[in-house]
């Protein structure tokens, strides 16, 4: 098959539809590929043995190269929107500052507030409600409060939930004002050309220019010639394919400073029916031990369906069936790294991402700090015992009993996993310290853009979707100016 257009969007998460919409809005004729296919929510069954091949990639079990920390990554039309929670939160404005101070992109903040407020009214961006608060987060927001720690309201991107608590399996109510929902529709009505089950395995260039893609279905190959091309197949998946189509660069910035949250789990059991996996997952948050610059852990109730939950659990034999006895007793929460540790991407021989990524002391400290917070606030909270998920788990039932405790972080133990991956082809006006420039613009190539989380010059101590949008629109408005 021989396609052409004026841009080639290879990915359809957050950032490829931003950028779709946006182009094909501004009249251009785009063409948006997707390695996954396109979900119609009213297929999907609310079953981690379903949804989870379906929604993710690798079916949930991509990890980092030494096995240490599960990386969850979606695939479908709507990327991971699909599957994501919906949390919606800009980045701090302490840390645009330090970005565009180190990056020398002094208009990037400016640029993304505007951009953040378009893509809160495309969305339909609100603040969960006290109604939507299931019970895990009110314990949660119970036991922080109690502590006098710093703590807030989340925002999310819901229309017409129900309070199912399957969102992490993909809504089968339709409710996420997400990609697959409001953007990629209404790129489609503008124009917009969406190819489903293409796996994209090279960037064609000649002379330092793109002239398109060449990719794989199940029917066959497919060549696709264009003036430009987006990529936006993930902070993993962008590089590897750069990388594979022989796109590194001299400083080997490509691929380079990847950040990716990594988050461990702290459960604990209450005397009464918590049945955490109902209703909106996350909805409160605690930055007591987060600095926006600085790193630390952020803290935000979390929740697994039964196979999820009996993964994440430590402990064998009876001590782990006694602990799954008391599921709809159980109550957890996250401490997520606002990682100053970076990794690296690599690519296989078919340009499928490898991740090379591993903790450095000083988050191995932060998330010791945040295992050890979580507790206590599960125990403020009024949990009867609270486990934490070292390979030997450690179990509290009094506060004091953490006053001495000393927690020491090591690789595979305790288990870690990442949603948020970012920052692999970072922006920045340097070459010699960034992959992209100010616009998405991959440093010493014509015709290619980047808009996706790879932009992202740190971690952002916080959930990314709501920047990976905002980025997404400004590379799509740039590009659709300068085409």
């Amino acid at each position: 098959m021989h396609l052409d257009c004026d841009v080639a969007v290879v990915g359809s998460g957050a950032g490829g539809s931003a950028a779709a919409d946006a182009l094909a809005r501004a009249g251009h004729d785009v063409l948006v590929l997707e390695m996954g296919e396109r979900q119609e929510p009213s297929t999907f069954t609310q079953r981690e043995e379903d949804m989870l091949p379906r929604l993710f990639q690798d079916a949930g079990a991509r990890t980092t190269l030494d096995g240490a920390i599960t990386v969850m990554q979606g695939k479908g039309l709507g990327g991971s929107t699909l599957h994501n929670l919906n949390l919606c939160k800009r980045v701090d404005d302490t840390l645009l500052d330090r970005w565009a101070e180190d990056r020398g992109l002094p208009d990037l903040p400016s640029r993304l507030q505007a951009a953040y407020a378009k893509v809160e009214s495309d969305l339909e961006v609100v603040d969960v409600s006290d109604a939507q608060l299931n019970r895990n987060n009110r314990l949660f927001r119970s036991g922080v409060q109690s502590l006098g720690w710093a703590n807030g309201r989340l925002k999310h991107n819901r229309k017409g939930c129900i309070g199912s608590g399957f969102c992490e399996l993909g809504c089968a109510y339709d409710a996420k004002m997400n990609a697959a929902r409001v953007l990629l529709p209404r790129a489609e009505r503008a124009g917009a050309r969406l190819m489903t089950g293409v796996r994209v395995e090279r960037v064609l260039h000649r002379f330092g220019r793109v002239t398109g893609l060449s990719a794989v279905t199940s029917d066959g190959r497919v060549r696709i010639e264009a003036r430009a091309v987006v990529l936006a197949a993930s902070a993993t998946g962008s590089p590897a394919l750069l990388l594979a189509s022989g796109l590194g660069d001299a400083h080997r910035q490509v691929g380079a400073h990847l950040h990716i949250h990594p988050g461990g789990t702290v459960g604990g059991t209450f005397r009464d029916v918590v049945d955490g996996w109902k209703g909106v997952p996350q909805g409160w948050e605690c930055t007591e031990h987060l600095d926006p610059v600085k790193g630390g852990c952020w803290l935000v109730p979390v929740f697994g369906h039964p196979v999820t939950t009996a993964a994440m659990l430590p402990g064998l034999g009876a001590d782990h069936t006694r602990m799954m006895g008391r599921y709809r007793h159980l109550a957890a929460l996250t401490t997520m790294l606002h990682d100053h540790s970076s990794g690296r991407v690599l690519a296989d021989r078919k340009g499928r991402p490898m991740i090379r990524y591993r903790l450095g002391p000083r988050d191995r400290a932060h998330m010791a700090e945040g295992l050890v917070a979580g507790a206590r606030i599960l125990l403020a909270a009024g949990a009867d015992e609270v486990v934490l998920p070292m390979a030997q788990p450690i179990r509290v039932r009094i506060a004091p009993e953490l006053d001495d405790l000393d927690l020491s972080v090591r690789r595979l133990d305790p288990a870690l996993a990442a949603v948020h991956p970012m920052g692999s082809l970072r922006m920045g006006s340097d070459p010699r310290s960034s992959a992209c420039d100010g616009e998405g613009r991959l440093h010493g190539t014509r015709g290619l853009v980047v808009a996706d989380g790879s932009l992202m010059p740190s971690s952002t101590g916080g959930p990314p979707q709501l920047t990976i949008y905002a980025l997404g629109r400004l590379v799509g408005e740039s590009l659709a100016e300068r085409l």
